[in-house]
């Protein structure tokens, strides 16, 4: 990781290149809505996916993600027997406030921990509300990029999702607990229930990380942004990386149960199966970009060229996302392997 760019240059390049000239002449497009979603209007559901573990999911997530629409963040909880461990704290003190008002109607049990599987904001600018007690857990990388670069990925996230939506408010609360690259965190929260933080690297950004909840009858996993949710979703790989993500996205999925449940960053509840679009998308990004380099194409050429119009199923970022983030990343990637050959 130390020749990649930095997290901060990442957010920099991306903002600047949100507002400059794009191929020539015409604008870099932004989103074809903004906000992305809003959570303004976002409304929170809960939905017990095992023994005292919890999902909690925006209330469209059933009815849209298969049609494209992007949904908001999906969170969760596991009540264990002295207390509770929370996924996610939201983007906004709305958003936190839904999401701790459906976990006091199945608990008065203190937070003890609460974990972020991202640096963006949706999944950890609640923490500033966070009782003062609650150990918070990150990955390394994600303590440390909030730790120096917290109002630049406010503008970022207010960029993307929108001014007046309370991210203004948030202040930064620094993790207790990190999670070191290649490195597993055990937390048993008793009656039979492991919680398992995992950092394999950088699967969308370098701050992710997975969660693992284990009982004997049931493996339920929170992915977080690498596995944005089912098909026609297309993943985000807007944070600078291409072959970091497409290694450590295979690595993650092949550790999960053909049984397990599988709660994706930003849509319904669904199983292995039901991610396996995220991996099919980056294996023939990676084919195609591969062939498109060894040819000598450019980038220009590259994004004519690598449609990818068969995983063009509906999705409304799939255009913004291929063609100004994922195929440029993947060029870049794929063409610095070669020259290091």
């Amino acid at each position: 990781m130390a020749s990649s760019p930095t997290y901060r240059t990442i957010l920099i390049t991306l903002l600047i290149a949100l507002f400059s000239p794009w191929r020539g002449n015409a604008q870099m497009p932004m989103p074809p809505k903004i906000p992305i979603w809003d959570a303004n209007q976002i409304t929170l559901r809960l939905q017990k996916v095992a023994e005292n573990i919890y999902a909690v999911v925006p209330s469209t997530a059933g009815s849209e993600t298969t049609l494209g629409i992007p949904q908001a963040t999906t969170a969760g909880f596991v009540v264990g027997s002295n207390g509770v461990l929370l996924i996610e704290t939201m983007i906004n003190k709305r958003l936190y406030g839904q999401l701790i008002k459906l976990l006091r109607s199945v608990t008065s049990k203190p937070i003890i921990y609460a974990v972020n599987t991202s640096d963006h904001g949706d999944h950890c600018f609640g923490n500033y509300l966070l009782p003062e007690q609650t150990i918070v857990i990150q990955n390394e990388f994600c303590h440390n990029n909030l730790t120096g670069n917290y109002e630049a990925i406010k503008q970022f996230m207010i960029t993307l999702f929108g001014a007046g939506r309370g991210i203004e408010e948030s202040v930064h609360r620094p993790a207790n607990l990190v999670v070191p690259l290649d490195q597993h965190m055990k937390i048993d929260m008793g009656g039979g229930t492991t919680v398992e933080l995992i950092n394999v690297g950088t699967a969308q950004s370098p701050a992710d990380l997975f969660v693992r909840v284990r009982r004997s009858d049931r493996t339920v996993w929170w992915v977080g942004n690498p596995f944005i949710a089912e098909s026609p979703t297309i993943p985000w790989l807007f944070d600078g990386y291409f072959l970091d993500p497409v290694s450590n996205l295979k690595q993650i999925y092949d550790m999960i149960g053909e049984d397990d449940v599988v709660v994706p960053g930003h849509g319904r509840i669904t199983d292995k199966d039901g991610i396996r679009f995220t991996i099919d998308y980056v294996l023939a990004l990676q084919d195609k970009v591969t062939r498109a380099v060894e040819s000598g194409l450019s980038l220009v050429q590259t994004q004519e060229t690598v449609t990818m119009e068969e995983f063009n199923k509906g999705y409304q970022l799939f255009n913004w996302l291929h063609f100004n983030f994922n195929v440029p990343n993947a060029y870049k990637d794929i063409s610095n392997q070669k020259l290091r050959r």
